[in-house]
Order: structure tokens, then sequence, then C-alpha cells
């Protein structure tokens, strides 16, 4: 069945976010084959294991039950008895359907799809769409469905002629020997039988799983629209980004306009970090820091600072120095002193620097106060 033109533009990986909300709804990885192969190799490895066990209880069992004498005629308890024999061969039992427990749940854990999910539980009309089954039927879940179905027939049937052909000779003479030879015989036959197939239905599992990624990805794929959609309601839409962005400017202007007036010099890093230093010769004892900022804030200080015509100097490994380690209203660090000496003392004499080109100071900045962007020492 061919998709529908709501299909065409779906050509885009889905996001983090849509495969989240396809698991909150659960629409998650699942391998019907793979639960199938676990739940049998547990199955053929209790058999191989554990099958003569339960033949010997049953065994047990069967000559407990035929065997009795006055005394059990005598005191009979029905119930008694039927626990008795039920004990027999409870252990055994349990431990295979512990071990099924165990597969059933290994299946969709290996897939990462443990988990339970109560909006998967809820109501939804579309399932009760007759269109919609159809769709999955004749569609191409259907087409891989039947593929996979005639992948096990063929497989599972060459498995077994293939067992058979080889034994069909000894099978044929098991009438010819004692009841107990010829069981364990069929017993043993059964069982390596069983791992065989087994082990080929493994094979049919293993080779659904990329088929299941590759359909689970191709049924939550995307439009650039849904993209942009998306993208919009995570980040918020460019108004609102700018809007937000205005008012914080607005709040970080109104904040840091005193501080720039009473600014010496302003260090940038240039664009993420901004730091205003005052210096006032015979009022201050050092360089102090009046304001700082980062992002929306230090794009304000440096446009207060154009505006105010307050010096803007680029030196960004000292600007995060005086960042991190000073805060507003505080001298700066003593090791710091040499380093913005030397600005202010380009600052002072900014008219004649400029006049006869004289360059902005190369500074150094002691390894102890250097940091990267997110703060952390820098190497």
């Amino acid at each position: 069945m061919a998709e529908g033109p709501e299909q065409d533009d779906k050509t885009e990986a889905p996001t983090a976010k849509r495969k989240q909300e396809a698991v909150e709804k659960g629409d998650v990885l699942q391998s019907k084959e793979l639960g199938t192969a676990f739940v049998m190799l547990v199955g053929a490895a209790w058999i191989a294991m554990a099958g003569p066990w339960l033949i010997g209880a049953l065994r047990d069992m069967l000559t407990d039950g035929l065997s009795f004498d006055a005394g059990a005629i005598e005191n009979f308890d029905p119930m008694a008895a039927i626990i008795h024999q039920v004990m027999a061969v409870a252990l055994p039992v349990a431990l295979l359907f512990l071990l099924t427990l165990a597969a059933a749940i290994t299946a969709p854990a290996v897939l990462g799809s443990l988990g339970f999910r109560w909006e998967a539980l809820g109501f939804k009309a579309s399932k009760l769409n007759p269109a919609a089954g159809l769709k999955r039927i004749f569609g191409m879940q259907g087409v891989i469905e039947l593929g996979k179905a005639m992948l096990k027939i063929l497989l599972l049937g060459a498995v077994g002629y293939w067992l058979l052909k080889g034994e069909m000779a000894s099978i044929v003479t098991m009438g010819q020997q004692d009841i107990r030879t010829a069981l364990d015989g069929i017993g043993t036959k059964f069982s390596y039988a069983i791992i065989v197939m087994t082990l080929a239905l493994a094979l049919v599992g293993g080779a659904d799983i990329p088929a299941q990624i590759l359909q689970r990805t191709r049924r939550l794929r995307m439009s650039k629209q849904e993209i942009k959609d998306e993208s919009k309601q995570t980040e918020g839409s460019p108004e609102l980004k700018a809007a937000i962005r205005q008012k914080q400017m607005q709040m970080a202007r109104g904040s840091a306009r005193k501080a720039i007036t009473e600014a010496t010099v302003v260090l940038t890093n240039p664009t993420h970090f901004a730091v205003a230093l005052r210096y006032r010769p015979g009022f201050d004892m050092a360089p102090i820091l009046v304001a700082r900022g980062r992002g929306v804030t230090a794009e304000v200080l440096r446009e207060l600072a154009t505006e105010h015509g307050v010096p803007l100097l680029q030196y960004p490994q000292l600007t995060r120095a005086i960042y991190y380690t000073t805060r507003s209203g505080q001298l700066i660090r003593e090791d710091l002193f040499i380093a913005v000496a030397a600005i202010l003392a380009f600052v002072f004499n900014l008219d004649r620097a400029m006049a006869e080109g004289i360059v902005q100071p190369d500074i150094v900045v002691p390894d102890e106060v250097k940091f990267d962007e997110d703060g952390r020492k820098a190497l």
C-alpha cells in the first residue's frame, strides 16, 4: 500500500525529543522474534539439563501413586496425597517458569525497552480505524512480517528435514529395542532437535533487530517543518527570545549605568566577558572592580562604555582572571596589579598614544589565575 502525501515530506531523522515522546507513549523498540528466541533458548537449556530431572520425578510420582499398602487405605487422605504427588514435580516446573519469565524480561532489556508506561495503556480511537488496520496488514509492515514468517518456516523446515534425514535409520530401528532404551533414545534425539531448531530461531531473532530499528526510525521520521516547530517549542520562538533578551538588557543597563560612569577602563573577552575598573589617583588605594558581567551583561557593559566614552580594551585572559577572582566593589588581586597598572598608564596617556601610534601594551597574567570560559583553571 503506497504511502500518502503526508509521509512524502518526512525525510529527517527523528530528534531525541521525538524518540523520548514515542517511548512515553509505548512506541519502543521491540522484537517478537527475539523474545521468542530467548524463551525457546532457555526452554531448550531446561530440557537438556532439567529434562532428566523432570522425567525421574514423574517416574517416582507414578511409582508412588500406584504403590499403596493397608495403611494407605485405612488412613486415606486425598488432599495430602495430591500435595505429595504435586510437590514431586513442582520444583523442576517452577524452575522452567522462572527461566521463561527471565527470558521474557531479557528481550526488552537487551533492546533498551524495559519499563512500564501508563500512557501506552490509554484508549486510542485510531486503533479502531479499519483503514489503519488494513494499512498495517497490506503495507510495508505487513510485507516485512510476512517475509519473517516465510523465513522462519523455510529455515526451521530445512533444519527439521536435515535432522530427520540423518536420524531416519535409527528412528526406524527403535521398535526393535526395549522400551526403556527406545524412550532414552527418543528423549536424546528430541532434546538435540529442540536445541538445533532453537539456535536457528535465534538467527531469525538476531536478523529481526536491525529490521525493527529501521522500521521504528522510519515510523518516527519528521518533516523539516516539524523539526522547526519542535525547536521553537524547546528553545522558544525567535521573537520570544528577542523579547527576553531585550528585557535582560534593559535590566542590566539600569544596574550597570552608574558603575560605567565611574569606570576608568572596561576590559573585554572580547564578547563573552567584560569588567569595568576604576582607579582615581590619590583617592583609590588600588584599581577597584566596579562592574563585571558575562553574556548579556557583558554586552551591556560594552555598549555603555561606548556611549560614555570609557576606553574599551580587549584582554581576554586578564578579563577572565578579574571576573573569576574579584567581586564588584573589591580591589583586584595583588598579583594582577602590574598588568592592570600597565593598562592604566596606557589609558591615562591615551590621547598621546593615539597621536604617536603607540599600541596597547602586552601584559602577563600569572598562571594561577588563568581560567577558561567555564571558570576552570587553564592548563
